[in-house]
């Protein structure tokens, strides 16, 4: 079998799977009338050349980052959790009700109780999909997007008849005390004379979540657990026979993955929203497969893949903003970058791995 190096097989096929998805993307966008040049020049300008557009992209990618690390966790157990979405919805929960009904004094103290309340309820919303598959021999991917659905529903009957505020009509919680609030990156980083970031969302969950990919790093490749996690993953058997416990493995790793997921709601619901309100992942948890699949689950392709798709996600609005072009397009573009990475992702690999042996620098196994 022809095998490439390392390094190309994480660089290299994500590389030509994206340029592939945007050579594609520019044909549609030929097709409705529109300048594929421009259109990209936009989203660059909007999203990369201001401190604002910036300030949004990091916004988007810090949700991508958490869901991401919480598919790769699964990834590397040999499970798919596309879960992420409802996971994140119960973390919500979790941070409205630590933010509503703890006294905190200061937003540190309230992000570190949060933190640990987000992370809590995403995990345990995970470990019943977890157990019936450590257990009963369910299949991970049917019930974690069962549990997506139930998610919305509880979250739903949780705003309408428990959290919101008499008289409201909106299914939202009240705002959350001035004590946690977070910082924005306007707060921490603009000065009278320059005023950065004016008017994005991005706080201080960013470097939380800078901070997830660093203990995630940790997790797989430095510690006896990441070791068992691994080993599970390339083979059931070879780990059972080694004394790794399967039910284990599955319950812990679906347990870590949902408290990931779950800490994207310290960047929608504390961060910024400040208060909880329905639909605050806006599909988030599905991107995260994405990010996952392009990241090679790696933490650092996790977070490269993230600011990807916060890039696309605010070029995109500056797209339906100030062209004709819809926002959709921007989805297109997204299922465009899924498929070359994941069902396609053979056809780009192939060629390069025949293209290194060709020079040289290739392997057989």
């Amino acid at each position: 079998m022809n095998r490439m190096p390392a390094w190309a097989d994480a660089v290299l096929v994500p590389l030509f799977s994206i340029l592939l998805a945007a050579l594609i993307s520019a044909l549609v966008i030929l097709a409705i009338g529109e300048d594929p040049v421009e259109a990209f020049s936009l989203m660059v300008d909007g999203a990369l050349m201001r401190s604002s557009g910036w300030g949004y992209t990091l916004y988007y990618a810090t949700n991508f980052i958490f869901t991401g690390l919480c598919v790769a966790v699964a990834f590397h157990a040999r499970m798919f959790n596309i879960g992420g979405e409802g996971q994140a919805m119960i973390g919500g929960l979790g941070v409205a009700l630590a933010c509503l009904y703890i006294p905190w004094p200061h937003w540190t103290i309230a992000l570190i109780g949060a933190t640990f309340s987000a992370a809590l309820f995403g995990a345990a919303w995970a470990f019943i999909p977890a157990y019936l598959q450590a257990k009963r021999g369910s299949h991970i991917v049917i019930t974690t997007i069962m549990f997506n659905f139930i998610a919305s529903a509880v979250l739903n009957y949780m705003l309408v008849n428990v959290l919101r505020p008499p008289r409201a009509m909106d299914p939202a919680t009240g705002p959350f005390p001035e004590a946690t609030h977070l910082p924005t990156f306007q707060d921490m980083f603009a000065t009278a004379d320059n005023p950065l970031f004016r008017g994005s969302p991005a706080n201080v969950t960013f470097f939380i979540a800078v901070l997830a990919c660093i203990g995630f790093w940790f997790l797989i490749w430095r510690t006896r657990l990441g070791y068992e996690i691994r080993a599970f993953g390339h083979s059931e058997t070879a780990a059972k026979y080694a004394g790794i416990s399967p039910v284990r493995i599955i319950v812990v790793a679906m347990l870590i993955s949902g408290g990931l997921a779950g800490l994207m709601a310290l960047n929608t619901t504390m961060g910024e929203a400040e208060r909880l309100v329905m639909n605050a992942t806006e599909g988030a948890g599905f991107i995260g497969i994405a990010v996952a699949l392009m990241g090679r689950s790696h933490p650092l392709g996790v977070f490269l893949a993230a600011l990807l798709f916060g890039f696309l996600y605010q070029g995109g609005a500056e797209l339906a903003l100030w062209t004709s072009i819809p926002r959709e397009l921007i989805t297109v573009i997204q299922a465009l970058v899924i498929m070359f990475t994941g069902a396609l992702d053979n056809m780009v690999r192939m060629p390069l791995e025949k293209l290194f042996l060709l020079f040289g620098r290739g392997k057989r196994t």
